[in-house]
C-alpha cells in the first residue's frame, strides 16, 4: 500500500508539472534560436545535432545517478540542482564563446537528466494504480508544453533584444522555480535516506543491469531509444527546416512549433486516458507508432508551396504522436519495476532514451545535409518506427 500523501490534492503533481516544463524549455531554447545562434558561433546547421548529442551524452551520466541522488537527496532537492545546472548552462551559451557553449551544453544535460526519474519516484508513491497512465502523461505534458512555450516566447524576444535575451529569461525562470520548491521540500522528500552515500561506478550500473535482466523494461527501453530519436528529431529541426528550406520566417517557424507542442500537451493526456481505460499500454504505444510512421511519411509532401495551415495541421498530427508517447512508457515502467524501485528503473530506460537522442539526431543531420531533403529524411524515421512495433510484442500490457 502506498504512503499517504504529505501534501494534499494535486500539488505533487503540479510542482513535478512545472519542474519538467521548465526543464523542456532550457533543453530546447537553444534549437529555437538556432539560426541566429549558430551565426554568431559560426556553425552550420549540422551542429544542432552536435549540441542535441552532447547534452544527451551528460544526461545519460545524470539520469543514471538520479535513483541515488534521489534516494541520498530527496526528488524535490535532486530537481532544484538540475533547474541550477540548467540556468547555469544557459548562461554560458550566452556567451557566444564556443568553449563555453559546449560546457553549456553539458550543464543543461546534467541537469535534465535527474528531473523526470526524481518525479517519477514522487508520483509512483503517491498515485493510485487506476490513475498512472493518466497522471504520468499529465506530468510528461511539461516536455510539449515547455516546447509550446519556448517556441512562442523565444522568437520575439530574440527579435527585440537578441538570442542571449531569450535564454537568459529563461535561465531566470528555473531559478525562481528552484528557489519556490524550497517550501515544499520537507513534505515531498519524505522517503530520502540522509545516511545514503552518494555511488562508486560499480553502483552507477546498477539501474542499467536492472534493466537489462528484465525482459519486458529491456524491451521498453530499446523502445524509448528509438522513439526519442523520431521525437528530438521533430522538435530540434523543424524551426530550421522551416525557415531554411521553405523559407518562414522565425517567428512563423516558431508558431509551428508551438503548435506541435500543444497537440502534444492534448495528445499526452488522451493517450494516457486510453491507456489506462480502454486499450493499456502496449496496445497504445503500438497505435501512436503506426500514427508516426503515417506522419513521417506525409512530411515528404511539404514544399514552398505547400498552404501554411496544412503545414500546421500536419505537424500536429506528428506532434500529438511522436510527442506524445513518454507517460505511457515512464508509467509502464514504473508499473513493473521491482517493488520500491521506480526511481533505478527508470534511470536505467532513461539512459537508453538518451542515447537515442545522442546517436539519432545527428544521424538525422548529417542524412538530411546529404540528401538535401528534410521531408526525406523524416520519412526514413519509419524504419525505426516499424522496429518499435515489433519490440513492443514483448511487453506485458
Amino acid at each position: 500500500m502506498k504512503d499517504s500523501p504529505p501534501i494534499a490534492g494535486w500539488t505533487p503533481l503540479a510542482i513535478t508539472l512545472t519542474m519538467q516544463t521548465i526543464g523542456s524549455a532550457i533543453v530546447l531554447a537553444p534549437t529555437v534560436v538556432a539560426p541566429e545562434l549558430l551565426a554568431a558561433l559560426d556553425l552550420p546547421i549540422a551542429a544542432v545535432g552536435v549540441y542535441v548529442a552532447l547534452l544527451s551524452l551528460f544526461a545519460i551520466v545524470s539520469t543514471v545517478t538520479a535513483g541515488h541522488l534521489v534516494r541520498a537527496w530527496g526528488a524535490i532537492r535532486t530537481s532544484q540542482v538540475g533547474l541550477a545546472l540548467g540556468a547555469l548552462g544557459l548562461g554560458l551559451i550566452c556567451t557566444g564563446q564556443l568553449p563555453l557553449a559546449m560546457l553549456g551544453a553539458a550543464a543543461i544535460g546534467l541537469g535534465y537528466g535527474p528531473i523526470t526519474p526524481a518525479s517519477s519516484q514522487i508520483l509512483f508513491r503517491l498515485t493510485p494504480a487506476h490513475r498512472l497512465n493518466l497522471v504520468f502523461s499529465i506530468k510528461q505534458t511539461g516536455v510539449p508544453l515547455g516546447g509550446a512555450i519556448t517556441g512562442l516566447v523565444a522568437p520575439p524576444l530574440t527579435l527585440l533584444g537578441g538570442w542571449p535575451l531569450a535564454l537568459a529569461a529563461l535561465a531566470l525562470a528555473a531559478l525562481a522555480c528552484a528557489a519556490y520548491t524550497m517550501r515544499l521540500r520537507a513534505a515531498l522528500d519524505v522517503d530520502r535516506d540522509p545516511s545514503a552515500r552518494l555511488p562508486n561506478f560499480a553502483a552507477l550500473l546498477l539501474p542499467i543491469r536492472l534493466v537489462a535482466r528484465d525482459p519486458g523494461l529491456k524491451a521498453l527501453a530499446l523502445c524509448s531509444a528509438l522513439l526519442s530519436a523520431v521525437q528530438i528529431c521533430l522538435t530540434s529541426y523543424l524551426v530550421t527546416f522551416l525557415t531554411a528550406q521553405l523559407e518562414w520566417s522565425l517567428i512563423a517557424a516558431g508558431v509551428a512549433l508551438t503548435v506541435s507542442q500543444t497537440a502534444a500537451v492534448g495528445g499526452r493526456i488522451l493517450w494516457g486516458w486510453l491507456a489506462d481505460g480502454r486499450f493499456g499500454a502496449r496496445t497504445t504505444l503500438m497505435m501512436l507508432c503506426t500514427m508516426m510512421i503515417a506522419s513521417c511519411l506525409s512530411m515528404t509532401l511539404i514544399d514552398a508551396g505547400t498552404p501554411q495551415y496544412l503545414v500546421l495541421a500536419m505537424v500536429g498530427i506528428y506532434g500529438a504522436s511522436a510527442l506524445g508517447w513518454n507517460g505511457i512508457y515512464l508509467a509502464a515502467v514504473a508499473r513493473i519495476a521491482p517493488p520500491g524501485q521506480a526511481g533505478f528503473a527508470t534511470s536505467g530506460t532513461l539512459a537508453y532514451t538518451y542515447l537515442g537522442v545522442a546517436l539519432g539526431l545527428p544521424g538525422f543531420g548529417v542524412l538530411a545535409a546529404a540528401i538535401g531533403s528534410f521531408g526525406i529524411a523524416y520519412a526514413v524515421l519509419g524504419v525505426p518506427l516499424a522496429a518499435c512495433l515489433y519490440l513492443l510484442q514483448r511487453v506485458p500490457d
